[in-house]
C-alpha cells in the first residue's frame, strides 16, 4: 500500500456512498425475511443461522428467496425450530429443504442443516442459550464455533461464513455482540475484486493468499482508524455487484 491516507479516503467515500444509497442496487439478500416480533427472537435467530450454513458458492438472493418461501409455508415452517430440525427424520428434512430449493445438494446440505441443529440443541437447547453461554461476546463465540465445537458447525465455522453470520445476527437478528470490532471482513468474489482495485492485495497475491490472509491485510490497513473491517463488507459488496459504477475521487 503506497498511500494509506488515500486508501482510507476511498474507504470513507464508499461508506458514505453506502449510507446515502448511491452504490446502485442495494437490497441485501437477507432482506428477504418476514419481519419478526420481539417475542420471536429465537425464531429469528434460527432463520438467519441455518440457511447461512448453506450459503456457499451459490446465488445469495435465490437462497434467501427460497428461505422466505419455506417460512411462509405453514406446513413446513417448523424446520426453523432447532429441536424439530434436530429430531426430524432425514428423509423428511430432505423433502422440505428441497421443496423451495433451500438445499441444492440432496445429501450434503441436509446433513449440514441437521448437524448444526443437533449440535445446538444437544449442547444449549437454543441459539439464544448458545449466545448466553458465549456471554454475547464475539471472541468467545468464535472460540466455541471455530474451536471446541467446530465439527458440529460445518460451513458455519468457516472464517468467511462465520464472520459474515456474526454481522448478520447483529444487523438482522437483534443481537448486540461484545468485541464486534473484531469481526473480520468476509472476502468473497466481490470483496476480493475490490481488494485488488483498492490495493489491499495485487492480482498475483489473490492466486495464493487465503481468505484469512486477505482479511488480515484489511485489518492491518484499517488499524488506528475509526473503520472496523466488517463495516466495509456491504459497501464493497454492492460496489462490485453494481460494476463499480460509483466513482471514487
Amino acid at each position: 500500500m503506497k498511500n494509506k491516507d488515500e486508501f482510507i479516503s476511498k474507504c470513507n467515500q464508499l461508506l458514505e456512498g453506502y449510507r446515502q444509497g448511491k452504490l446502485g442496487y442495494m437490497k441485501m439478500p437477507e432482506d428477504a425475511n418476514p419481519g419478526f416480533n420481539d417475542d420471536e427472537q429465537e425464531l429469528r435467530l434460527v432463520y438467519f443461522t441455518l440457511p447461512m450454513s448453506l450459503n456457499y458458492q451459490r446465488d445469495s438472493y435465490k437462497l434467501w428467496e427460497s428461505v422466505l418461501k419455506t417460512y411462509q409455508d405453514s406446513e413446513i415452517k417448523n424446520i426453523f425450530d432447532i429441536k424439530h430440525s434436530a429430531e426430524i427424520e432425514e428423509s423428511k428434512l430432505r423433502e422440505i429443504l428441497l421443496k423451495y430449493k433451500i438445499a441444492l445438494q440432496p445429501n450434503k446440505h441436509i446433513a449440514i442443516w441437521q448437524k448444526i441443529s443437533k449440535t445446538i440443541y444437544k449442547n444449549w437447547g437454543s441459539i439464544n442459550k448458545l449466545l448466553e453461554y458465549a456471554d454475547y461476546d464475539f471472541l468467545k463465540l468464535k472460540e466455541i464455533i471455530q474451536g471446541k465445537f467446530k465439527k458440529g458447525f460445518p460451513y458455519l465455522s468457516g472464517p468467511k461464513i462465520f464472520n459474515y453470520w456474526s454481522s448478520i445476527i447483529q444487523e438482522y437478528g437483534g443481537v448486540k455482540l461484545k468485541n464486534s470490532e473484531f469481526i473480520e471482513i468476509a472476502p468473497d468474489t466481490h470483496i476480493t475484486k475490490c481488494s485488488v482495485i483498492l490495493g489491499v492485495v495485487n492480482k498475483e497475491e489473490i492466486e495464493f493468499l487465503s481468505k484469512e490472509k486477505i482479511s488480515e491485510k484489511w485489518r492491518e490497513l484499517l488499524k488506528d482508524t475509526e473503520i472496523n473491517p466488517i463495516d466495509m463488507n456491504s459497501p464493497l459488496w454492492f460496489w462490485s455487484r453494481n460494476n463499480f459504477q460509483f466513482k471514487l475521487n
